[in-house]
């Protein structure tokens, strides 16, 4: 008698059955499979990527246009991997699946900046654009994931606000794709030859694996499509006199904020010790730094709004000893009565429910506790951010970008 496989649909004689189908889940059969299935049932669809601007939670196709982008734009310059690089990277833009996210009616941008706007002219507010939240999901990456759903949040903003980016960010496929795709896309640009250092930390793998990430890997994956991402240090620790020329210093396999560490300890009474307080006018460093970076290239205000305007800036990744966060905008209240002015920095954290943050924003009401944060709660002696200037490196820049460096700033 003959038998259909339920895994690959051969057919088989009966006897033969179960010892075939046991064959395909051996060594490593199991996930060349899937990725196969995964490519299979992408192709079969026949909508166009290029005609879905907007976040959905299904796979997108495959079609030939994204696949002439995956060769032509994200492979800059000679591979030393050749066809076998292109494959990879074909095989991934097809296979790739789309990040689920719960869409925020009216975004949650526009819903900030409403709620910006209500508490009147006493404060002036820069934000960035367009900006999708990416929440961690306990049944995913609860605990480990905050680095690459940062990532995700940075590249919605890069698709929609950037239509050079999105040519070439992920293929030109023109989502933002899941953990495992991303996982898969720093994968290939360790291949390529970026951060060298880095890679070897993780034996080259990172694909399925539950370890946390940085700011290194952020700019590493952004490069590898010739993004031009760079990265800041904020140190008020000795091991900042250890930095190179201009400031530069090449940045390791992971960051160290990453590594927990009893250099700061935290006061567990609301009242802050004279230890904060000097760390606070050290970090006020940093916020200045934001504030100016988004100042810098303004279009304007929003809406004929005379307290909220829009930054041509991307968001910034924010990361800090044992957690990450994206910095959406900053705030600057007026001080009362000759004081000084005080500074909020505006955060989407992962770790905060999407629900949540559309419900406070919707309602007005609790908001600030999710979004906003003082100078009073900067605490860490070390912190790191990542931004995305604008443009696509050229063959020359991208032998340059393999080396990830950053600004050292002492406070």
């Amino acid at each position: 008698m003959i038998s259909s496989c339920p895994i690959c649909g051969n057919q088989v004689l009966t006897v033969e059955l179960e010892r075939h189908a046991n064959s395909h889940f051996e060594d490593d059969e199991v996930q060349r499979d899937m990725e196969l299935v995964q490519l299979a049932a992408v192709t079969e669809l026949s909508t166009s990527v290029m005609d879905v601007p907007e976040p959905s939670t299904r796979p997108v196709p495959k079609d030939d246009s994204v696949a002439q982008v995956a060769s032509s734009s994200i492979i800059r310059g000679s591979s030393p991997y050749g066809n076998v690089m292109n494959e990879q990277i074909s095989c991934l833009v097809g296979a790739q699946i789309r990040s689920e996210i719960q869409q925020i009616q009216g975004g949650v941008m526009n819903l900030l900046r409403s709620c910006l706007e209500s508490e009147g002219n006493s404060s002036t507010s820069i934000i960035s654009g367009s900006v999708d939240h990416h929440q961690s999901l306990s049944s995913e990456d609860k605990g480990w994931g905050c680095g690459w759903r940062n990532i995700q949040m940075l590249s919605s903003h890069l698709l929609r606000q950037r239509p050079e980016t999105r040519e070439v960010l992920f293929g030109g496929c023109g989502f933002v794709p899941d953990i495992p795709s991303l996982q898969r896309w720093l994968e290939i640009a360790w291949d390529k030859g970026f951060d060298t250092v880095g890679s070897s930390h993780f034996d080259n793998k990172i694909y399925g694996v539950k370890k946390w990430i940085g700011t290194t890997e952020c700019v590493t994956l952004l490069r590898s499509f010739g993004l031009r991402a760079r990265i800041v240090d904020f140190d008020s620790t000795e091991s900042a006199s250890l930095q190179g020329k201009s400031g530069k210093r090449v940045r390791g396999p992971m960051d160290k904020y990453l590594v927990k560490t009893n250099s700061c300890p935290n006061s567990s009474s609301g009242e802050l010790s004279q230890e904060d307080a000097e760390n606070m006018r050290g970090q006020q460093v940093l916020v200045d730094w934001v504030w100016n970076y988004f100042k810098s290239n303004c279009s304007g205000t929003l809406n004929n709004s005379k307290n909220v305007m829009i930054s041509d800036k991307t968001p910034l990744y924010f990361q800090h000893q044992g957690h990450s966060r994206t910095i959406v905008g900053i705030q600057k209240q007026k001080g009362n009565r000759g004081s000084q002015d005080r500074y909020n920095l505006l955060v989407l954290d992962p770790g905060h429910r999407t629900a949540d943050l559309e419900r406070t924003l919707t309602m007005k009401k609790g908001w600030q506790r999710l979004v906003k944060r003082g100078v009073h709660t900067l605490r860490k002696p070390q912190y790191q951010l990542c931004y995305v200037d604008p443009g696509i490196a050229s063959s020359e820049e991208m032998s340059q970008l393999k080396t990830i460096d950053s600004i050292l700033i002492r406070f």
